[in-house]
């Protein structure tokens, strides 16, 4: 039973594509007044698109050859159309009208009013002033220990193991069930400038806490889209000791500001250029990527980028001042989700 139905589905197929190579051959030989070439009145054929929805036809052979054929008369009309407005801005040249811009999540975003001038006095002042001033004015060197949750597993500690090779001057300790309470007068009697933490849930990475020492602030992070080295297509070799360029995109706010200057400050203010490597913390609607890059200058206009990993995606859950307290902290910003309206979501970063 099962071959005749194959067989009887085959045929009508067959008989659907047959019937309708037929009608494509009737349209074509009828004339301008609507007679064939024998001068006989042809049947009425029904009009294409149909006048009704191409989803009541029952039939679904026939209701996919309908769909197929009404998506290649769309794309004929749309590249028609394309090539008539073509024509046009080349007839008028200079004087054509302008391209318009497409409409995009970002550039319809309502405009934030913490956007802030790198130029104002009153953000030159407060930069002078903050945590990180000792590391801009080139007071301190960083030194950074990275650690994780009790009990880490292969992926996290793979992970540490990757950015000690990205971050210069940072080391890898196990947690051993130590409180960060206790974990930071040790670091500060070390005379490490800043703490990372990378926490797990069911073996992957989720979390990230980013305290700078001694006097913080603490930010803490989601985590997500871990790719590890050996996950990444096609990337470069493994990074070599030389200090990488940074570069930090968006962060335009009040907010963005202490969280750029957070990430630049676990750099070294001299990046060797001979290694052509670059870090990248790029910030697009609230979610910050990172990458880490090597680039060559192909020629005067060109460059060949090869992502070396890893890669993840942070997303700012809190901003605390000092360093950690989970219980008595004092938060300069806490994302509440709730509050926030999706549709007309302002930057925070």
């Amino acid at each position: 039973m099962a071959k005749a139905g194959d067989k009887s589905g085959g045929s009508g197929k067959k008989g659907l594509k047959r019937k309708a190579a037929t009608e494509e051959a009737q349209e074509a030989a009828v004339g301008e007044d609507g007679t064939t070439e024998s001068g006989v009145q042809p049947p009425k054929t029904a009009a294409f698109p149909p006048g009704f929805s191409i989803s009541e036809i029952k039939n679904k052979q026939r209701r996919h050859l309908m769909f197929t054929r009404w998506k290649q008369q769309q794309r004929k009309e749309k590249l028609a159309a394309k090539k008539k407005l073509k024509k046009e801005r080349e007839a008028l040249g200079d004087k054509a009208p302008p391209k318009p811009v497409p409409k995009t999540i970002d550039n319809q975003r309502v405009y934030d009013e913490t956007i802030v001038d790198p130029n104002d006095e009153e953000v030159a002042y407060d930069e002078a002033t903050d945590e990180f001033a000792s590391y801009f004015n080139r007071q301190t060197s960083p030194k950074i220990l990275i650690t994780t949750s009790d009990r880490p597993h292969g992926r996290t500690v793979r992970l540490c193991e990757q950015l000690s090779t990205v971050i210069p001057n940072s080391h890898v300790y196990y947690r051993r069930g130590l409180a960060l309470k206790k974990i930071i007068p040790q670091c500060i009697s070390r005379d490490f400038t800043d703490l990372i933490v990378i926490n797990e849930d069911r073996k992957i990475p989720n979390g990230l806490i980013l305290s700078h020492l001694p006097s913080g602030p603490t930010a803490h992070f989601k985590m997500s889209s871990v790719r590890l080295r050996k996950e990444i297509k096609r990337r470069g070799k493994d990074p070599t000791e030389h200090i990488p360029e940074i570069i930090l995109n968006n962060f335009t706010t009040r907010l963005g500001h202490s969280i750029g200057r957070m990430f630049a400050s676990l750099f070294p203010h001299n990046p060797q250029f001979i290694g052509r490597q670059v870090a990248t913390f790029h910030n697009q609607r609230d979610y910050i990527f990172f990458r880490f890059h090597r680039y060559i200058f192909k020629s005067e206009k060109k460059v060949g980028i090869q992502e070396l990993g890893p890669r993840f995606t942070l997303k700012l859950r809190s901003l605390q001042k000092g360093t950690f307290d989970s219980k008595y902290g004092e938060y300069e910003w806490v994302h509440k989700p709730r509050e926030m309206d999706t549709s007309r979501r302002k930057f925070h970063l």
